[in-house]
């Protein structure tokens, strides 16, 4: 009667917990349902594209700088140092 009595509560506990997870996931899917926010693919696409165009300004902006005045200074430079005619 003991073993009879064991199984019983372990399957109602076991029931218990199994009816806790479905009333939380319902739950869950509610607050998702409930949820105004708005953000989508299209919000998601558009912040992706003004990054890339950002970051595409920023590296022409570098390469200008680079090309126009540290690679010609640093070229004299270098020139100058195995230029030796000592």
């Amino acid at each position: 009667m003991r073993k009879i009595n064991n199984i019983n509560e372990k399957v109602m506990t076991t029931e218990i917990k199994a009816m806790a997870a479905v009333t939380n996931a319902k739950n869950k899917v509610k607050e998702v349902l409930k949820d105004k926010k708005g953000e989508g693919y299209v919000d998601t696409g558009i912040k992706i594209i003004i990054s890339v165009v950002i970051g595409g300004v920023i590296l022409a902006g570098l390469y200008a700088l680079f090309n126009t005045s540290v690679i010609p200074t640093m070229k004299s430079k270098v020139t100058e140092m195995f230029n030796y005619a000592g």
